[in-house]
């Protein structure tokens, strides 16, 4: 019978002998670590110099890291601040000659004139700052402000480098400003390259369908109607909310598609 008495005997002995065992283990162990110990503490005593050094670097590498997310975050504020410096100088008004003005109100006679001011500051920011969101943002601008004085061949490198740029929402802007770059310089295949290219993008700094408006624009610019019309009807059918009413793109593709006549409310 597997219940009876020289069973449980059987299994009491059995069990003894795995405790016994175990603990002959776990003392065995103990005497491993106080083993390493010693000679953890006699290796310091013989090498102290060597131990203090190993120590000191760890502390000056934490010291480090720390120290460059400190540096980091007090350069990405000074580099918020310039950049708002340059955005204020790029939002002066510009005041034709004699154009009355609130007093103190500072102006600028052309665009010019202002975007060359704000792109000496921007380039700064760049070039400082260049690792921040800030840094990138003045680069992009640098290349508006570049446009903006007509030198084009500055303006192009800067929003090629945007256009390369990490942030999905960055290279958006950095691409649509070169294909009007390249849009206004003859280079229409180029331009409607990169507007198909954001037609597909998800970034939310370039909507799909402002990227496609301006893909129809330049179509109808060239005489290929056609296609102008192809892709207004594409947006008009496309862009529209849950219940089915025409978004903004979608209301601007279906008034290209059918014009009021002037004057009609």
């Amino acid at each position: 019978m597997g219940g009876g008495p020289g069973y449980l005997l059987q299994n009491v002995f059995k069990d003894g002998i795995r405790v016994d065992n175990a603990t002959k283990r776990e003392l065995k162990k103990q005497d491993q670590f106080h083993t390493i110990t010693e000679h953890g503490v006699e290796w310091v005593n013989h090498n102290r110099q060597t131990a203090i050094v190993s120590g000191a670097a760890v502390v000056v590498l934490i010291l480090a890291i720390v120290g460059g997310y400190v540096l980091f975050q007090h350069r990405s504020t000074a580099a918020s601040t310039a950049f708002g410096a340059a955005m204020q100088t790029y939002q002066t008004p510009v005041a034709m000659p004699g154009q009355p003005l609130p007093p103190g109100t500072k102006s600028y006679a052309t665009v010019s004139e202002r975007a060359a001011a704000a792109n000496a500051q921007f380039q700064s920011v760049a070039q400082q700052y260049g690792m921040t969101q800030s840094g990138k943002l003045a680069l992009y601008f640098t290349g508006l402000t570049y446009m903006e004085e007509g030198q084009n061949g500055p303006a192009e490198d800067a929003f090629k480098k945007t256009a390369g740029s990490w942030s999905s929402d960055l290279a958006a802007l950095g691409k649509f400003s070169l294909a009007q770059l390249y849009e206004q310089t003859g280079r229409d295949p180029q331009a409607i390259d990169l507007f198909n290219e954001l037609s597909n993008s998800k970034a939310s700094t370039v909507p799909a369908g402002l990227a496609q408006i301006q893909l129809a624009e330049l179509y109808s610019a060239e005489g290929k109607a056609d296609k102008a019309k192809e892709v207004y009807a594409k947006l008009k059918d496309k862009d529209k909310d849950a219940k089915g009413n025409p978004g903004v793109a979608g209301s601007i593709a279906a008034e290209k598609l059918n014009p009021q006549p002037t004057g009609q409310q």
